[in-house]
C-alpha cells in the first residue's frame, strides 16, 4: 500500500508538502500541488478514512434527512436535483454523503441516533415533516444542520423564493387578461402556506376577488389528486378561465381530466404548474411554470453546512434565498382583448 512517505520521496517534498497538498491546503504553491496530487495518483495512493478521522476529529461524511410521504421523491426531477447537487457538492470538498433514516434493519433509531451512529458531522434536511419531534431533536442537537425550505431559529436555512415565484405566476396570468384564477395547492406545509399567502396576496393588489371555491387542496407530486380539484373546478357554475397547479408533474392528471371533459389546454382553459422540470417543456404544449433553482439549493446548502463544520466558531446561522424564473410556455392564452 502506498504511503504519504512513499510520495514524498518520490516527488522529493517534506511529508509535510505532501499531506498539505493532498488535504487542499494553501500555503503551498499550485505547482506543486498539481505534482503531488498527479504522483499520488500514479503510485495508486487512497487515503485512510479512519486515520484521518482520528486526526482532524471529523468523519468526513455528512447525513441527508429525506423523506418523501409519496415515495417518489427519488424519481422527482426538482427533488433529485436538489440530491444530486448535495452529493456533488460535497464530494467536491472531500466528504461523503449517508442517508438518514428511523432505524438500521431491525433496529430503531431516531434521526439524531442515526446521525450519530454514522458519525456524521452535519446534516442536511432537504424534505420532512419538520414538527416532527424526532427532526427538532435532530435540529436543536449539537449537530450542525442546514434545512431546506423551512427555517429554524439559530440554523441555518436554505430557500426558494416561493413567495416572488407565485406572484411572478399570477401578475403574468393577469397580464394576459384573466381576473378568475384558480389555484390548486399541495398539502399544508411552510412551503404550501408562502406559496398561498403569495398568490391570495398578489391577486388583491390587482383587485382580483378569489372566490373560496377557486383555491383546492391536493397532495404535491399526485397527478391523481389534482385532476379530482380538476374536476370541481370545471364543474362550478362560474368556473376559472386559468388554473395554477401544485407542481407539474401533478398537471398531468389536471390535463388528463380537462381531456376527459373534452377541454382544450390554452383554447379553453389556461394552466401554469411549478418547478419547471424538464417534463414540462417537451410536453405540447410546453407549460407555462416557475423554474426553481434546484441545483443552486442544493449547493448553497452544502457550501453552508461544511462551512460551518470547518469554521464552527465564525459561522452565524442565515436564511439563504435562491430565486427561479418564468417560463413562459403556450399554456396561458391571451384573453385581454
Amino acid at each position: 500500500m502506498t504511503t504519504l512517505k512513499d510520495i514524498s520521496k518520490a516527488c522529493n517534498v517534506s511529508l509535510a508538502t505532501v499531506s498539505k497538498a493532498l488535504n487542499g491546503q494553501p500555503d503551498i504553491s499550485e505547482a506543486t500541488a498539481t505534482m503531488i496530487k498527479l504522483k499520488a495518483k500514479e503510485l495508486g495512493y487512497l487515503p485512510n478514512s479512519a486515520a484521518r478521522s482520528l486526526k482532524t476529529n471529523k468523519s468526513h461524511n455528512i447525513g441527508l434527512l429525506f423523506v418523501d410521504k409519496t415515495a417518489s421523491g427519488l424519481n422527482h426531477e426538482y427533488f433529485s436535483s436538489i440530491l444530486n447537487s448535495i452529493k456533488d457538492e460535497v464530494e467536491l470538498h472531500g466528504y461523503d454523503v449517508t442517508f438518514i433514516s428511523k432505524g438500521i434493519g431491525n433496529s430503531a433509531m431516531n434521526y439524531y441516533e442515526h446521525a450519530k451512529y454514522r458519525h456524521c458531522d452535519g446534516v442536511i434536511i432537504a424534505s420532512v415533516d419538520f414538527k416532527d419531534p424526532d427532526v427538532i431533536q435532530l435540529v436543536e442537537s449539537e449537530i450542525p444542520t442546514v434545512t431546506l425550505d423551512y427555517v429554524f431559529n439559530n440554523r441555518t436555512s436554505v430557500l426558494s423564493d416561493n413567495i416572488e415565484g407565485v406572484s411572478q405566476l399570477v401578475r403574468y396570468v393577469y397580464s394576459k387578461g384573466h381576473r378568475k384564477i384558480a389555484m390548486i395547492h399541495g398539502e399544508m406545509t411552510a412551503v404550501t402556506r408562502k406559496r398561498l399567502t403569495s398568490f391570495l396576496k398578489t391577486c388583491y393588489d390587482l383587485n382580483i376577488t378569489v372566490p373560496d371555491e377557486y383555491v383546492k387542496e391536493a397532495i404535491y407530486h399526485d397527478p391523481k389528486s389534482s385532476a379530482l380539484m380538476t374536476r370541481a373546478l370545471m364543474e362550478l357554475d362560474d368556473r376559472p378561465t386559468c388554473i395554477l397547479y401544485p407542481d407539474d408533474f401533478s398537471y398531468i392528471g389536471g390535463k388528463n381530466e380537462l381531456d376527459k371533459q373534452g377541454l382544450t389546454v390554452y383554447e379553453d382553459i389556461s394552466v401554469c404548474g411549478y418547478d419547471g422540470i424538464y417534463l414540462s417543456q417537451v410536453m405540447r404544449p410546453s407549460l407555462t411554470t416557475y423554474r426553481q433553482n434546484s441545483d443552486q439549493m442544493g449547493r448553497e446548502a452544502a457550501k453552508r453546512l461544511i462551512n460551518e463544520i470547518e469554521h464552527p466558531k465564525i459561522i452565524l446561522p442565515e436564511v439563504v434565498s435562491v430565486s427561479g424564473e418564468l417560463i413562459e410556455g403556450n399554456t396561458v392564452k391571451d384573453i385581454s382583448s
